[in-house]
């Protein structure tokens, strides 16, 4: 345990090596990185990375994740944390706002979200996982997680842009894979304007272009559209909650940027919670015969509770970030304005501290009650928490659901895989590869 530390400003322990090392290990290794140092430092540590963002401080422990979720918004910026992701994302983006911009944009926006919103969404997802599995071919194997990132993305195109024009959505789908797929090195490297005109860098930014080209006359179109207010997708209900709104709603940069935000942080995100369920259920014969009861059955109470099982113990996203404005005290650490927080989901979540024999996969810990406020995290919390945390349970329920009553699921081989960065996520070092047959 780091001894605390009061009334001066101190960094905690951390690494030695230097910012671009340790920037590559952050990269590709944190999920291994972030164990070793808490066994080697204790609950807080610090990484110095060659970003914007320089100083990372590293929390574990629920009541300093409790500190930062609950602290005062204009001390702790989601925001300029997220820095990194400017040029990916737009600078209206929801995650890159802070204080009275971040407020407005996340009123806009959760008239989308609401219980009654996300019932409407349903049926179309319905079709479109449908539509999806009925095609899996039987008997060989195949990477569920591309399969789940085709059924997210058509989720996105259709459920979250509205986009029904056949000839645009052609156009569209081979731009947004393009997009989702940005790699840890483009990501970091995306910031220097030097980089944009050469090789990864370069591709990225030609995409965006693309994609902006087409995004702004689905927005344009669908503005002047006669039927916008019996349209039900998310982008159509942004449009219609903007009339409401006192000094109007987005513009249409701001509602790119927001698109752009609910793809990078809905498609991949979405793929790969559910993938890593399915990978987790075929090793797990009980819990999978049971899920499958729960399909047959339309128990969709535990089939959200293997989704949340597996956002538990396979975390998407290992951790979220605040930069602070003002000194602030954490973790036993008075730390500097500048220095960014960092609670580390992916340690918390497996804490055994928090939940009971953490290493194992067991949905039956949501069935009755939740772990204890700020151990169960994958979509943040507190102010910042995700706007589409719902849409995402309910997406992969959906899915479970439709791939369950349908399939005999099982692993290619018995071993599990492991966890590998792709950009800012953790996804199955295989694919998540499955064998299925029709139930009979």
């Amino acid at each position: 345990m780091s001894a605390p530390v009061t009334g001066i400003t101190k960094r905690p322990p951390g690494l030695r090596l230097p910012a671009v090392v340790q920037t590559l290990l952050f990269a590709q290794y944190r999920h291994r990185l972030f164990p070793l140092l808490k066994r080697r430092h204790g609950d807080v540590f610090t990484l110095r990375l060659t970003t914007p963002t320089r100083h990372l401080v590293i929390l574990t422990k629920q009541e300093d994740i409790k500190t930062v979720f609950g602290g005062p918004v204009e001390v702790l910026h989601a925001g300029e944390g997220n820095a990194i992701m400017g040029p990916a994302l737009g600078d209206h983006s929801v995650l890159l706002t802070d204080e009275a911009e971040h407020r407005r944009s996340r009123r806009l926006l959760m008239p989308a979200f609401t219980g009654a919103a996300l019932a409407g969404y349903q049926e179309l997802v319905g079709e479109l996982t449908r539509a999806e599995v009925d095609g899996w071919p039987e008997g060989t194997v195949f990477s569920s997680h591309e399969r789940m990132q085709a059924l997210t993305l058509e989720v996105i195109l259709q459920v979250v842009f509205g986009v029904t024009d056949e000839a645009r959505l052609k156009r569209m789908r081979p731009l947004v894979r393009g997009i989702a797929d940005i790699g840890p090195v483009t990501l970091l490297g995306l910031p220097y304007p030097l980089l944009q005109r050469f090789g990864p860098w370069r591709r990225h930014i030609g995409l965006q272009r693309g994609l902006d080209k087409l995004l702004y006359a689905e927005i344009s179109d669908r503005r002047r559209a006669p039927d916008l207010h019996s349209r039900t997708d998310v982008l159509s209900r942004l449009l219609q909650a903007a009339e409401n709104e006192e000094g109007g709603g987005f513009s249409d940069a701001e509602l790119r940027d927001q698109l752009i935000t609910l793809l990078l942080a809905g498609h991949e995100t979405t793929a790969t919670g559910l993938a890593w369920a399915l990978h987790e259920l075929v090793r797990q014969p009980e819990q999978l015969k049971r899920a499958q009861q729960a399909a047959d059955e339309g128990d969709d109470a535990y089939l959200t509770a293997v989704a949340k099982e597996a956002l538990r113990l396979k975390p998407v996203v290992y951790e979220v970030a605040r930069q602070l404005t003002k000194p602030l005290t954490v973790g036993g650490y008075r730390l500097p304005a500048g220095a960014t927080v960092m609670p580390a989901i992916g340690l918390v979540q497996s804490d055994p501290a928090y939940h009971h024999q953490p290493d194992e996969f067991r949905p039956e810990r949501f069935l009755h009650g939740q772990p204890p406020a700020h151990t169960w995290i994958p979509f943040g919390g507190g102010a910042r928490r995700c706007i589409g945390a719902g849409f995402a349970l309910l997406e992969a329920t959906v899915a479970l659901r439709e791939v369950l009553v349908r399939y005999e699921i099982r692993p290619d081989r018995a071993a599990p895989e492991e966890q590998k960065a792709h950009h800012v996520t953790l996804i199955p070092s295989r694919g998540a590869r499955l064998v299925v047959r029709r139930r009979r």
